[in-house]
């Protein structure tokens, strides 16, 4: 959830959400099940919706199929099987979900002839990814790197709220709405490498002392 949401309410969220991840358990549904056929579907509702420019049905499909993210790892801590496979399965399928999502939108932006829009698009799917994956690569170099101003859950919403104002005839709302993304998401992975540079130059300098 986004940052915002992360801080109020988060009891009683987690409380509904644990009773859905119970009744999942019961049906011998597992964490890595929901993760998988939440991705499938935005997958499905980006190629078979979005693209061919059905915006609200995509956004309705893609925004429930989203709320899996939270579902996957109610789950897995109901359970407690949290495992690092699930959370490396997550984050892929994450990738692949956005990715999907942006690109549909690009295709149906190109059909409409809406250059702009079409090339906004790509440059969200392209920043995205490389938010994710300069977190990626500088965890892995032993760098913790949870910042930025535009993470996931943010870069959702925003192109949830575009789509929707698309949807209700605002002109030129959804190149507003991928631009300010591009933006958005372009700044993270420069905070993200600056805070990756700092943490790791600390590092080098300690273990020069």
């Amino acid at each position: 959830m986004a940052k915002f949401l992360r801080t109020s309410g988060r009891a009683g969220v987690r409380r509904y959400v644990d009773a859905a991840a119970k009744v999942l358990i019961r049906a011998g549904v597992s964490a890595n099940a929901v993760t998988v056929t939440g991705t499938a579907v935005v997958v499905a509702a980006s190629v078979l919706l979005l693209a061919r420019g059905a915006l609200l049905a995509g956004l309705i499909v893609v925004g429930l199929s989203v709320l899996t993210d939270m579902l996957d790892g109610a789950i897995a801590r109901v359970k407690g099987t949290i495992s690092r496979f699930g959370a490396l399965l997550d984050s892929t399928c994450d990738r692949l979900a956005d990715g999907a999502i942006f690109a549909g939108l690009a295709y149906w932006l190109l059909t409409e002839d809406r250059g702009l829009g079409c090339a906004l698009a790509l440059w969200v799917l392209i920043a995205s990814q490389l938010v994710s994956y300069v977190k990626a690569r500088a965890e892995g170099l032993g760098a913790e790197c949870n910042v930025g101003i535009a993470e996931r859950p943010e870069r959702l919403i925003i192109a949830a709220l575009a789509v929707l104002v698309e949807i209700l005839g605002v002109p030129w709302s959804l190149e507003a709405g991928l631009g300010l993304l591009a933006v958005l998401a372009s700044i993270t992975v420069v905070q993200r490498l600056l805070h990756a540079r700092n943490v790791l130059a600390a590092g080098e300098e300690r273990v020069d002392v």
